[in-house]
């Protein structure tokens, strides 16, 4: 089954054509098609739920791996996120071209509106239309619940509030995942015979 993009409560998720996607990451996103800049800051979004502003302010010293530790510019939330393997292994082979984790592809920092026009051409180039940046937030609270995470633990990476957490997983993707009703009626069976 391919993953599902997070949208908007005003659009429905955004499903790009199974060519789109790569088989053995099941990243919801065509990496082929984006620049290394690009890839680093989807898998960044992906394994940390965190929003584009702070994931562009997002300095090297808040790598400590196995973690990476930030204060969230809406909120002032303090969140510890542990990095995924997958995370790890690319920012632990990425080289360092300034302070900052994310940067253009003259290593310097990224303007919000020279990243959102790069992340727009990317889009376009995967086939992939009306996918913003932000949506990314929403797609790594399903991929946590959809791993099994709870919404206490979903809320600790993401920084989310548990209200927040329930109504993305509530608005957008629990009643239709079958892997989660799978797992629901798998529980079940495991605890009666009835």
């Amino acid at each position: 089954m391919l993953p599902s993009f997070h949208r908007s409560s005003s659009v429905q998720a955004c499903r790009p054509s199974p060519p789109a996607f790569r088989e053995r990451s099941q990243a919801p996103f065509p990496l082929a098609v984006a620049s290394s800049e690009i890839q680093l800051a989807l898998i960044l979004a992906l394994w940390s739920g965190q929003r584009q502003g702070d994931l562009l302010r997002l300095p090297w010293s808040a790598y400590e791996s196995p973690y990476i530790r930030l204060r969230q510019s809406k909120g002032g939330r303090r969140v510890a996120i542990p990095a995924g393997a997958p995370l790890r292994a690319l920012l632990d082979a990425t080289n360092r071209r300034g302070p900052l984790i994310l940067t253009n592809t003259l290593g310097r920092p990224w303007t919000s509106d020279g990243f959102r026009t790069s992340w727009g051409k990317a889009c376009e180039r995967a086939g992939i239309e009306g996918l913003t940046f932000h949506d990314l937030r929403g797609t790594a609270v399903v991929r946590l619940a959809i791993a099994g995470a709870s919404v206490p633990q979903i809320a600790a990476v993401t920084g989310h509030s548990l209200k927040d957490v329930e109504a993305i997983l509530d608005a957008h993707y629990l009643g239709r995942d079958i892997q989660l009703a799978e797992a629901a009626v798998l529980k079940l069976e495991a605890r009666t015979k009835l």
